[in-house]
């Protein structure tokens, strides 16, 4: 039989390098001070403990739910922008929703996260290993990216690291939630902590496999990729098996990296039927600077006119405006830019990196109208106005 290894429950976790105390009981025995305590002695935790704790038992209670919950389960779904909290109290009982976040960002695509700097989301079977009470981002939990799988398949050098849950609705490859999410996200965590829940599973998908025009997204990305269809079969294992059972699989890792999900057999191929028609197209030009040098490290970013909130919302109507150029039989879409803005603060140089496979035209709109956006304050080194390259992904979906 080929090696495997355990990945959810016989793992070890990392505590974050803040120093975090394991939990110990708040009840009876002569050392009382808990998880709990230990985060009330940061200013962020302790303000949504205050300000959320009792919400969050009220909620527990119209739902028929023990407070606080011993064993929490997190799942995400990349395409459909969605982070779920699943509760029981029972090693035995089955998990329970109890809350569905919006995503409020995405960067990359569908598929794994394989290198540093790819700006891509990891999709697999990971846990909870850091509560970052100070993050830059209001609140975040981190999560063990690379694991066992990721460091076999990943860049042996530069797999890439700190991959969080987090607040303030941005991310370069995390999964971002609103602040008034994160709190109650962190609370949830850290409860399960304190009753001795050290490995809190967070699984990543690429999509919901029970959600038509989901799956119709994914088929249409991995019908020439058969590698990235093998990845996504094993996940949907795993994404089955929790659905029929209310319980966590049983997650391997083959010597080869690859996921084994309660000794599943591998799915059939399924055929897809060819039905796009070429599309004649006229190039369209942009525009292009000789920008010069950019600054890699800089000590303040370039800002969007009105700020980070502002750019949000635009790029949430720029995303609707765009649904009308979507290919048929394509109702959502995550496509990666790049652009510099220039030191005098206008943006350039814009390109697609990642977005619709034959979807020129469609990119080539968007470019357009990303080319109008207006211009920004230019980022700053040591005073004075740079060059700096974004990159932003830009969620286009039909309703």
């Amino acid at each position: 039989m080929k090696n495997l290894f355990f990945i959810l429950l016989s793992v070890s976790i990392v505590l974050a390098s803040a120093g975090q105390p394991s939990p110990t009981a708040s009840k009876g025995g002569s050392n009382s001070y808990s998880f709990i305590d230990y985060q009330k002695t940061f200013p962020r935790p302790n303000e949504a403990l205050e300000k959320k704790e009792d919400t969050l038992q009220k909620q527990f209670e119209a739902k028929k739910l023990q407070w606080p919950a011993k064993y929490l389960y997190i799942r995400s779904f990349k395409y459909d922008s969605q982070l779920e909290v699943w509760v029981k109290n029972d090693v035995k009982d089955q998990f329970q929703l109890f809350k569905t976040y919006k995503v409020c960002a995405l960067a990359g695509s569908l598929g794994p996260k394989r290198m540093q700097g790819d700006y891509q989301v990891p999709e697999g079977f990971y846990y909870i290993n850091e509560f970052n009470p100070r993050s830059n981002y209001y609140l975040s939990l981190g999560i063990n990216y690379p694991n066992v799988s990721d460091k076999i398949l990943s860049d042996s050098l530069k797999p890439g690291s700190e991959i969080y849950i987090h607040g303030s609705c941005v991310t370069v490859g995390c999964i971002p939630i609103r602040d008034e999410q994160i709190d109650e996200l962190y609370i949830l965590a850290a409860h399960a902590k304190d009753q001795g829940q050290d490995f809190i599973p967070v699984h990543i998908f690429p999509i919901r496999y029970n959600v038509e025009k989901s799956i119709k997204y994914l088929e249409s990305l991995t019908k020439d990729d058969g590698e990235l269809k093998k990845f996504s079969d094993r996940l949907e294992d795993a994404f089955d098996y929790f659905e029929k059972y209310k319980q966590l699989p049983v997650v391997l890792i083959g010597e080869k990296g690859e996921y084994i999900i309660n000794e599943a057999a591998p799915k059939k191929i399924k055929a897809v039927a060819e039905t796009k028609q070429p599309v004649k197209r006229i190039p369209v030009q942009h525009r292009e600077r000789n920008v010069g040098t950019l600054a890699d490290a800089v000590h303040q970013w370039p800002q969007y006119p009105g700020g980070g909130q502002a750019f949000m919302k635009y790029l949430e109507s720029l995303g609707n405006e765009m649904t009308a150029y979507l290919p048929r039989g394509i109702n959502k879409a995550f496509i990666q830019v790049e652009f510099i803005v220039d030191k005098d603060g206008v943006p350039v140089n814009f390109k697609v990196l990642k977005g619709l496979k034959e979807g020129e035209d469609f990119n080539d709109e968007l470019i357009s109208r990303l080319e109008k956006m207006g211009t920004w304050q230019p980022a700053t080194l040591h005073e004075k106005p740079v060059a700096k390259k974004m990159i932003q992904t830009i969620t286009v979906e039909a309703n």
